[in-house]
Order: C-alpha cells, then sequence, then structure tokens
C-alpha cells in the first residue's frame, strides 16, 4: 500500500514544482496556444498562454510510478507499464498535433488522417500487448470479455477486443480533448476518476481470486492480473493532475494541449480495461461522455436540418454564451463529474456486495 501513498505524493510533488519551470521553457520559446475566432470573445485573452502543458503530469506521472518502485523495492508490472505506455504514446500523438499548430501558427495541427493513424497505432499496440503476458494464474493484463463491474458474458476473441479497445480509446481521448476548453475543466474532472481508480484498484487486491483462501467469500473476488499496480499508476495520476491544477486552474498559467488531453483519455481507457471496469467507465467519465454527446447531436442537428440545438458545442461553451462566467461553469461540471463517480463507485461495491 506505501506505494500508492508514495507515487500520488511524488506526482504531486512534481507537477507543482516542475510545471512553474515548464511555463518559463514554453513561454521563452513561444510555444503559445492559439484561439478559436468563433469561440466565446473572453477567450480571446489566452492567446497565446503556453500550452503542451500535458507533458509536465505526463513525466511526473512515469517519474512517480518508477521512483515509488524504487523506493519500496516492488517491481513493476506489465499491467502498469502498459496503461503508462498507452498514455506516453497518446501523448506523443498530442504532442505533434500541439507542436505543428505552434510552428505553422494556426488552430488546427495535424490533419484529422494524421491524428488518427497515429491513434490507432498506439491503441493497436497497447491492445495486442494487453493479451499477453500471462501471470501464475493465466491472467493477462486485459481480458476478451466484457466488463462492467468485472467480466460478463461470452469471449469476444482477440480481433474484436482489439476493435472494441480502439473505440474505446478513441472515444476517450477525444472525449477529454473536447473537455478541455475551460481553465481546469478536464484536469480537475480526471482527478475525480482517477481518485476512483486507486480505490477500485486497492479494493480489487485486498478481494483477489489469488487470496481466495482468506477471502471470508471467495466467490465475490476479481480475477485482475496487476490491481495493486493499477491503483499505483492511478494515483500517481491523481497526484500529478492536482499539482497541475494549481497552475492550470482559472486564469490558467499554461493549458495542457492536445499533448494532455489525448494521453489523459488513453490513461483512463488504459485503467478501464485492465480493471476489468470497461462499461463503468462511462458512467464515471460521465461529463465526458456528456460533452462528446453534445458535439454529436450538434452536428447532428446541423446536418439533418439545418438547425442548432445549442448555441455553441461542445457543451460548456453553450452555457459560456447564455452568461455562465467561466468559473461557475467549470465548478458546477465538477460537480456533474463527482455526481458519476459517486454512482459509478456505488454500483462497483453493490456489485461485490451483492455476490458476497
Amino acid at each position: 500500500m506505501k506505494q500508492v501513498l508514495f507515487s500520488g505524493v511524488i506526482g504531486l510533488f512534481l507537477t507543482l514544482v516542475g510545471t512553474p519551470l515548464l511555463i518559463k521553457l514554453l513561454a521563452r520559446k513561444g510555444y503559445g496556444q492559439y484561439i478559436r475566432d468563433d469561440g466565446p470573445r473572453e477567450h480571446a485573452s489566452k492567446r497565446g498562454t503556453p500550452t503542451m502543458g500535458g507533458i509536465a503530469f505526463i513525466l511526473a506521472t512515469v517519474a512517480a510510478y518508477f521512483l515509488s518502485k524504487a523506493i519500496t523495492g516492488y517491481p513493476p508490472t506489465y499491467s502498469g507499464v502498459l496503461v503508462l505506455g498507452l498514455m506516453v504514446g497518446m501523448g506523443l500523438v498530442g504532442f505533434l498535433d500541439d507542436y505543428i499548430k505552434i510552428v505553422k501558427r494556426r488552430s488546427l495541427g495535424l490533419r484529422a488522417k494524421a491524428k488518427m493513424a497515429g491513434q490507432l497505432i498506439v491503441g493497436i499496440g497497447f491492445a495486442v500487448l494487453a493479451l499477453q503476458f500471462q501471470d501464475a494464474r493465466g491472467n493477462t493484463p486485459a481480458s476478451t470479455k466484457l466488463s462492467f463491474i468485472t467480466d460478463f458474458g461470452w469471449t469476444i476473441g482477440p480481433v474484436l477486443f482489439v476493435v472494441w479497445a480502439l473505440f474505446m480509446i478513441l472515444a476517450m481521448s477525444n472525449g477529454v480533448n473536447l473537455t478541455d476548453g475551460l481553465d481546469g475543466l478536464a484536469t480537475g474532472a480526471s482527478v475525480l476518476v482517477f481518485g476512483a481508480y486507486t480505490f477500485i484498484g486497492v479494493w480489487q487486491f485486498q478481494e483477489s481470486c489469488a487470496n481466495a483462501l482468506t477471502l471470508t467469500n471467495p466467490g465475490a473476488c476479481y480475477e485482475v492480473r496487476d490491481p495493486l499496480d493499477l491503483a499505483v499508476v492511478a494515483s500517481a495520476l491523481m497526484g500529478a493532475c492536482l499539482g497541475f491544477l494549481w497552475w492550470n486552474t482559472s486564469p490558467a498559467k499554461i493549458f495542457m494541449g492536445d499533448t494532455g488531453s489525448l494521453a489523459l483519455g488513453g490513461v483512463l481507457t488504459g485503467l478501464a480495461i485492465c480493471s476489468r471496469t470497461e462499461l463503468l467507465l462511462a458512467i464515471m467519465g460521465g461529463l465526458f461522455v456528456l460533452i462528446t454527446m453534445s458535439v454529436v447531436i450538434q452536428v447532428g442537428s446541423f446536418r439533418l436540418t439545418g438547425k442548432r440545438v445549442f448555441r455553441m458545442a461542445p457543451l460548456q461553451h453553450h452555457f459560456e454564451l447564455k452568461g455562465w462566467s467561466e468559473v461557475l461553469v467549470v465548478v458546477r461540471f465538477w460537480i456533474i463529474q463527482g455526481i458519476c463517480v459517486i454512482v459509478g463507485l456505488g454500483l462497483f461495491y453493490a456489485g461485490w456486495a451483492a455476490d458476497k
């Protein structure tokens, strides 16, 4: 359990100290954010704010994970390394996107096909590797069964699993990307979900089927390959994002950029897949789903009827144009995300309690 505590504290410390250094470096190089001309007028003042801040919490998370291992003497696991690899890979795609925006001085970075290709390469690599590396009980980091609070139903096979994993990775990474439109919104919302996955990982470790002989009810156990290590990763992310939020909250001194948003979406999906809580992520990450659906509804309505449902999509900008202040939107959306996390954790616990 010390690993979980150390990773969170180290991640928090590294971003609290490291983010202002990154801000100075990016400002000196002139790597500032470009703002959409059709967005809320209040956002014009954000033009030039350093971006690519996701570098800070990506590096802090990786460092916190391995430092916690070095301090406690526990070795890394395949599940932990794979989830971190997914985060770094998606972050690299986002970094290229951000870098092109800055160099080309435009609000659009990588072309859609190039960005999609990068996400597909990273996602396929993760999905294929996640079905390897069996432990003594025959568990791999991922399962070819669908999962909610644990695996259920029939085996979908490796090919369909890769397709399913890709859908989840693309949906969540782009969902976080769409949410990252107001100071601190995506960062704070992600912290709440990472906190939930820290709890889930610890709980699954305590109730692991590997410890079935010591459980009061062996039938209510979890077949997850490395649950405690997933908690270590989630704790490192929670701490790193909290430290980053200190600098990212309104008025933001730095933006995470696509570097950060794609990385966060990827690692959330990796945690869900490896902890066997894939469909539960749609509930605990409900704010990301809600904001993504607002874009789908807006685009679909305009193409079918020529009319817009919202004043502007994604949803957070609709409320800005209705007169809500940026801070008001962010705090209320954090509350929505908090409710989603509470509901998700409630369902997770209820599923365990029902089997006892």
